[in-house]
């Protein structure tokens, strides 16, 4: 597997070019270890040949001087040089994951809905993580290390020729071999970090099911598997540590062979008095010094191998596209807004779910949502915000019923319908606001979680609208007010308190549209109660539409629409759906039946 060099060498300047300060401190750094790696050999081969020739202390002293404050200088810089290598790796390399993030949360659902939260946490940390210090150093330390190879043979050209063009003929061979050696790791370790993915995919699956794992007696089962993953991935790291362990012997053999040169090289011009004592040292010393820069390029490649397979895996993550574009320049008027599904049919994986919708919500009515699980509720929903863009057909929003030139990209005067895919995604969602039965708390404070993190909703606002909704001693129970924080799990509210701060979202939103999912489902009936006074002040001057298994909550509803099998069964106003004998609403109003028991007949 190649890597692209140009593409890799993109990626490095556009996490690399912002850092660029600390990376040229970095290279300054590098080069200077590799300067006084060069300068120390010579400080020993004056103090042997002094000590041979001279019995003149003083040199002596001085050379060790010299020698004992070069050495500290090198291990300081080499200090600094580690400190701002990992500074930099880091900086770079969370820039990466933060920029991986974000591409992951623009693709539409059809990807999320293949790759569990553990697989993207290790595709976006983990595979991230094999980059960071290769990411920042590579390519420093490669050419730094090159330079040292070639400052060594320079040096040696001076002191003699025939050392310096043995040692260069040896170090291309070395170069050249190892170069070889690079890719041999690379599949392997890919693979290992797949198997990863998988193991870390199923263990967050695994304890975010925990109850119903151990209600089931499942427990077995998933400590099975458990090792099953765990057997896969380990065998997998052992295909490519056993595979880079060819460059750690292929370099052991290298220098033994390269030392044994240089010692018999060394030998020979001693003995025809070609070279001093201190020469031959300086031989000797110099031989290790290109096997440093040997080493550290092959461990360098080792790095690569690994790093290759995570950045191959962070390339094809940048492949995956959403298949929503948002490229839309439209935008909606305030107030209640009107619904037109027109012709529409969406299909999931070839799979047709929903078949030919046809129907019109005008502004400020309230449309009841019936049908049994799978019949295509949901996924209306989900059209309407574009987290899935439809197969066929078209989705409008406007501020009357007027639904003309449905399929024009042309922008619109704000008085007119407008085809969904000619707004803007953000726009969009901010006028389309929705409250399901899952309550989604993040780890922050009660503003955060009210707000979704924006700055520009004053907490006057926020408190008005809590009292409105009956959240006033809730909020006055709190130890620091607006700025307690709440737990993900959300263990500190209830069931009802965490739905009605759901509500409180969409009140700050302030959206034209408001979606109910079944958000009252899951609550005891005083606390359903609660929720209907909200629900009532919510759906004030805006447009409805409730996703409902139980009736009680279609009460209000202005129209009702009645799914099966992904089609409408029937769609009319409420009176006239309850007053038809023969319609299937009336039948469930009737018989007081649940929507689950809704029938499936023609």
């Amino acid at each position: 597997m190649e890597l692209p060099i140009r593409r890799y060498g993109d990626l490095m300047f556009e996490y690399l070019y912002p850092l660029r300060r600390k990376v040229f401190l970095l290279a300054g750094l590098i080069f200077a270890t590799l300067a006084l790696q060069l300068i120390n050999p010579q400080i020993i081969r004056s103090f042997i040949d002094t000590a041979v020739t001279s019995s003149d202390s003083q040199p002596l002293i001085w050379a060790g001087v010299v020698f004992l404050a070069t050495s500290l200088l090198l291990q300081l810089v080499g200090v600094a040089a580690t400190y701002v290598g990992e500074d930099v790796g880091w900086q770079s390399t969370n820039q990466l994951r933060a920029d991986l993030a974000r591409h992951c949360l623009h693709l539409d659902m059809s990807f999320h809905n293949e790759h569990t939260p553990g697989e993207m946490i290790e595709r976006i940390d983990g595979d991230v993580a094999n980059i960071a210090i290769f990411f920042a150093q590579f390519v420093i330390r490669i050419v730094g290390n090159l330079l040292l190879i070639a400052g060594v043979l320079i040096v040696l050209l001076w002191e003699d020729w025939r050392i310096s063009l043995a040692l260069g003929v040896f170090t291309a061979v070395s170069l050249y071999g190892l170069s070889k050696l690079r890719q041999v790791a690379v599949p392997a370790w890919k693979a290992a970090r797949e198997a990863n993915a998988d193991l870390m995919g199923f263990i967050e699956e695994q304890l975010g099911g925990t109850e119903d794992v151990r209600a089931s007696g499942a427990v077995p089962y998933v400590m099975r598997r458990l090792v099953e993953f765990s057997r896969v991935r380990m065998a997998k790291e052992i295909e490519g540590a056993d595979k880079s362990i060819l460059i750690i012997i292929s370099w052991i053999g290298l220098f033994t062979l390269g030392q044994l040169i240089a010692i018999l090289t060394g030998y020979y011009l001693f003995r025809a008095g070609v070279l001093t004592v201190g020469t031959v040292y300086l031989v000797l010393s110099y031989t290790s010094a290109i096997f440093r820069p040997l080493r550290e390029i092959s461990n360098q490649i080792e790095n690569m191998q690994q790093a290759a397979a995570g950045i191959d895996r962070v390339e094809q993550l940048y492949r995956e596209t959403s298949r929503i574009a948002n490229s839309g320049q439209n935008c909606l008027p305030d107030g209640p807004l009107g619904v037109a599904f027109e012709r529409v049919n969406f299909a999931y994986h070839d799979e047709l779910i929903l078949r030919d919708i046809n129907f019109r919500l005008e502004p400020g009515e309230v449309l009841g949502l019936l049908g049994r699980t799978g019949s295509g509720k949901t996924t209306i929903t989900r059209l309407l915000f574009r987290l899935y863009e439809v197969t066929d057909g078209a989705v409008c929003l406007g501020e009357n019923g007027h639904f003309d030139k449905l399929n024009s990209v042309e922008p619109l005067s704000a008085s007119r319908s407008q085809n969904i895919q000619t707004l803007p995604l953000a726009h969009l969602r901010q006028k389309v606001g929705m409250v399901t039965q899952e309550v989604q708390l993040f780890r922050a404070s009660v503003r955060d979680n009210l707000t979704f993190f924006n700055p520009n909703i004053s907490d006057g606002r926020i408190l008005a609208v809590l009292e409105d909704l009956g959240l006033g001693d809730w909020f006055a129970a709190l130890p620091h007010g607006l700025d307690t924080e709440l737990q993900s799990e959300g263990a500190s509210l209830s069931a009802g308190e965490a739905q009605l701060l759901a509500f409180t979202r969409v009140f700050l939103q302030d959206p034209g549209l408001v979606i109910l999912d079944e958000a009252s489902s899951r609550l005891d009936p005083a606390t359903e109660r609660l929720i209907e006074r909200a629900v009532d002040k919510l759906l004030q001057n805006r447009t409805g539409i409730i996703v409902a298994h139980r009736l009680t909550t279609v009460h209000r509803a202005d129209k009702i629409m009645v799914l099966a099998h992904g089609r409408i069964l029937e769609h009319d106003t409420y009176d006239a759906l309850a007053n038809n004998p023969a319609s299937h609403f009336a039948e469930l109003l009737r018989t007081g039946l649940e929507v689950e028991g809704l029938p499936v007949g023609e």
